[in-house]
C-alpha cells in the first residue's frame, strides 16, 4: 500500500536531479530490440575478452590462499599493484620517466573521477572552461551540481581559437566571474562525440594563456579514449608532460572499462596535486568504501600478462571495420547530397555529422522523431555544448551495432533525412 502523508522536501541536489539522458538512450536501446542505436556509446558485444576475463578469474581463485584477498574489500585509493602498472602505463604514453603510484587512484569508472573532482572543486553557481562540443554526460552532471559550463571558443575547423579564449578570460576578469572559474575540461583524445583530438600546439597554447594571466585554474584531461586509435596513436602528451602547465593542478583521467571490459567499470586518475587527490579520495569513501577489489585484481593480471594490450589490438581492428562500414553506407546513401558533412577519424567510436544550416537535430524536433519512427537512434548534438548549442550536429556511434547493421541504420538515418 502506498505511504501518504507530506511531500517530500528535497535538497537543492536533489531538486536538480533528472533522469540522465544517456540512461534514456541507453534504455531505449536495451528495451527495443528493433531499434539499432547509432546513440549510446556501447562498445562491441561479440569482441568483448570473454575467454581472457575466464582465465584469469580462473588463476585469481585457484591460486594459493591470499590471492583470496582479492575477494575481500581493498583499498579506497586502489589496488596497489595495479596502480603501479597504471603510472608506468602512463608514462610510456607520455614519453617521460616516471610517474608514481601514490598519485593515481582507482574508481568505478572515469565517470566517478569526474564527479568526484567537481564535487571537492565547485559549487552552485561557479564555473568550469569545457571545450565544444564536449561529452554530454559530462555536462548533464555539471547541470545536476549547479555548476554552469562556458565554451572555450573554437574556429571553423573545430581547433581552439586562442585569442578568442584570451579574450573569454579577459571578459571573465571584468565581469568579476573569474573567481567563480573553478576547473577547465578537455576531452583531448578522438573526443567524445566529435573524434578530434587537441593538437600539441592547442594544448601548449591554452596552458601559456593561462600562466600569462596568471590563472592558477585546475585541469581535468579526460583521456578515455587514448588507446583506441586504429592507424596511428596520438602522439601529443598529456598536459603533465607540456612545461606550459607547470605549476597548474592537473587530473587525467582514464578508464580500462571502453578499451576492454565495459562491465568491469574499473577507471582512473592521475593527480598532480595530493590535497586535491586527498579531498576525492575522502569523498570517495562516503561513496563507495573503494571501486571493486576483484575487478581490480582481473584487470591487474590482464595488464601484467599482455591480455589487455591483445585487445586493444583486437578492438582497434574491429572498431576501424565498423568506422569504415558506417562511413561507406552513409556515403552510398549520399547523404553529402543533402547538405551534410563529416570527417573520418582516427580513434573513437563516433562520426560526429553537420548537417545543414536550419537542420533541427535536437531531440523534440521532427528529424529525431522520423528516425525512432524509422528504427533507428543518435544523440543529438545540441546536448554536447554547454552553452549556445547549435542544432545542426548529430553523433553518430558505430560502437555496438554489427557491420550488418550499420548499414541499414545508415539508410534508416537518411530516410528521415530524406523526409525533412
Amino acid at each position: 500500500m502506498a505511504v501518504t502523508g507530506s511531500p517530500l522536501e528535497f535538497s537543492s541536489l536533489g531538486r536538480r536531479a533528472s533522469s540522465p539522458t544517456i540512461a534514456r538512450l541507453m534504455t531505449a536501446a536495451l528495451e527495443n530490440p528493433g531499434l539499432l542505436s547509432l546513440a549510446a556509446g556501447f562498445t562491441d558485444t561479440a569482441s568483448l575478452p570473454a575467454d581472457a576475463v575466464a582465465r584469469v578469474t580462473r588463476e585469481l581463485l585457484d591460486a594459493a590462499a591470499p590471492s583470496l584477498e582479492m575477494l575481500q574489500y581493498g583499498t579506497n585509493q586502489g589496488l596497489g599493484t595495479l596502480r603501479e602498472q597504471l603510472a608506468a602505463r602512463l608514462a610510456l604514453l607520455d614519453g617521460v620517466v616516471s610517474y608514481a603510484a601514490a598519485d593515481v587512484f582507482v574508481t568505478n569508472g572515469s565517470q566517478q573521477a569526474l564527479y568526484l573532482a567537481m564535487q571537492v572543486l565547485a559549487d552552485p553557481g561557479d564555473i568550469v572552461l569545457v571545450d565544444q562540443p564536449s561529452y554530454f554526460v559530462f555536462l548533464e552532471m555539471l547541470g545536476g551540481l549547479g555548476i554552469r559550463p562556458r565554451c572555450l571558443p573554437v574556429g571553423v575547423d573545430g581547433s581552439l581559437d586562442l585569442p578568442g579564449v584570451d579574450a573569454l578570460l579577459q571578459t571573465l576578469e571584468k565581469s568579476g566571474e573569474a573567481s567563480r572559474v573553478k576547473a577547465v575540461y578537455l576531452v583531448s583524445y578522438f573526443s567524445n562525440p566529435s573524434s578530434r583530438s587537441l593538437g600539441r600546439e592547442e594544448k601548449r597554447g591554452l596552458g601559456a594563456l593561462f600562466a600569462k594571466r596568471g590563472w592558477k585554474l585546475p585541469v581535468l584531461e579526460d583521456a578515455a579514449y587514448r588507446e583506441l586509435y586504429f592507424d596511428q596513436p596520438e602522439s601529443t602528451p598529456s598536459v603533465f608532460a607540456l612545461s606550459e602547465w607547470d605549476g597548474l593542478p592537473k587530473l587525467l583521467l582514464g578508464t580500462l572499462t571502453k578499451p576492454f571490459a565495459t562491465g568491469l567499470k574499473v577507471g582512473f586518475g592521475l593527480c598532480s596535486d595530493r590535497e586535491w587527490l586527498d579531498k576525492m579520495l575522502h569523498v570517495k569513501g562516503h561513496h563507495d568504501f573503494g571501486t571493486a577489489h576483484f575487478n581490480q585484481a582481473i584487470l591487474e593480471r590482464a595488464l601484467a600478462q599482455g591480455a589487455y594490450d591483445r585487445q586493444l589490438a583486437r578492438v582497434r581492428d574491429v572498431y576501424r571495420a565498423k568506422r569504415d562500414a558506417l562511413d561507406s553506407a552513409l556515403r552510398e546513401e549520399e547523404l553529402h547530397k543533402e547538405g551534410w558533412k563529416w570527417h573520418v577519424p582516427n580513434g573513437g567510436l563516433y562520426l560526429w555529422l553537420e548537417g545543414p544550416a536550419g537542420c533541427d537535430t535536437r531531440m523534440d524536433g521532427a528529424l529525431f522523431r522520423r528516425a525512432v519512427e524509422a528504427g533507428v537512434l543518435y544523440v543529438p548534438g545540441d546536448l554536447c555544448y554547454g552553452e549556445n548549442p547549435p542544432r545542426n550536429f548529430v553523433r553518430l556511434s558505430f560502437g555496438v551495432l554489427s557491420p550488418e547493421q550499420l548499414g541499414p541504420a545508415a539508410r534508416r538515418f537518411s530516410q528521415a533525412v530524406a523526409h525533412q
